[in-house]
C-alpha cells in the first residue's frame, strides 16, 4: 500500500512582515480616521492581506489597535541611563511623542465615551498602554529611591500621576507643543520627593 504524506498540524507560521504591516496599517488609520469610523476591512485593504488574516491574530478591532499601540510604546526610547531625571524625561518625551503620532486623545475620548457599551476597548488600552507606561515611569522612581534620591516614603503612584498629570492638563487648556513640559513636570516632581532631613519633618500632632 502507497503512504501518502500527512500535513503538519501546526500549520505554517505567522509572518512578521504581515504582522508589521497590519500593525502600521491599524496605527495610520487611526490617525487619520479616529477609532470609530475605522475598519478592519480598511485595515485589511491598507496592509494587502485579508480580513481573514487579521481575525487570525487579533479578534477585535479593540483587540488589533490596542495591540499596535502597545507595539510603539516605548520605541524610540532610549534605555536607562542611570541618571532619573533623564530617564524620566525620556519616557514622558516618548509618551507625548506616541499620543500625538495616534491622536491619542481622540482614543482617550472614545474610550471613555463608549465605556458602558465597549468596556473592553478600555480595559485592554490601560492593559497595554496606560499600566506599562506607569510600570516604567515608576520603575525609574524605585532605582532612584533605592540609590537614595527619592523619600523612602514617597508615593509613588501618586508620582506618576503627577508627571503624566501636565499633558493632559495642557491638551484640554489648549497650551500643547510647550517644548519643556517634560523637563519641567520632572523637576517639580523630584523637588517634592527629595529626601528630607528630621528638621524638615511637620511637628507630631
Amino acid at each position: 500500500m502507497r503512504m501518502t504524506k500527512t500535513s503538519k498540524t501546526a500549520g505554517r507560521p505567522r509572518s512578521a512582515e504581515k504582522d508589521e504591516a497590519i500593525l502600521r496599517a491599524a496605527l495610520e488609520l487611526l490617525a487619520t480616521q479616529g477609532y470609530v469610523r475605522m475598519t478592519l476591512d480598511q485595515v485589511a485593504a491598507a496592509a494587502d492581506v485579508s480580513k481573514s488574516t487579521i481575525h487570525l491574530r487579533w479578534k477585535t478591532k479593540a483587540d488589533l489597535l490596542t495591540a499596535a499601540l502597545a507595539a510603539v510604546r516605548m520605541a524610540d526610547a532610549p534605555p536607562p541611563s542611570g541618571d532619573v531625571r533623564t530617564d524620566l524625561v525620556a519616557i514622558l518625551e516618548d509618551f507625548a511623542a506616541t499620543v500625538e503620532r495616534v491622536n491619542g486623545m481622540a482614543l482617550i475620548g472614545t474610550c471613555l465615551a463608549e465605556e458602558a457599551h465597549t468596556p473592553g476597548l478600555l480595559a485592554l488600552l490601560r492593559e497595554r498602554t496606560v499600566l506599562p507606561r506607569r510600570a516604567l515611569l515608576r520603575d525609574a522612581l524605585e532605582r532612584a529611591r533605592e540609590a537614595g534620591q527619592v523619600d523612602a516614603d514617597a508615593d509613588l503612584e501618586a508620582a506618576v500621576s503627577a508627571l503624566l498629570g501636565p499633558f493632559y492638563a495642557d491638551y484640554m487648556a489648549g497650551r500643547t507643543g510647550r517644548l519643556n513640559w517634560a523637563e519641567q513636570a520632572v523637576d517639580l516632581v523630584l523637588t517634592a520627593l527629595r529626601p528630607r532631613d528630621k528638621g524638615d519633618l511637620p511637628p507630631a500632632g
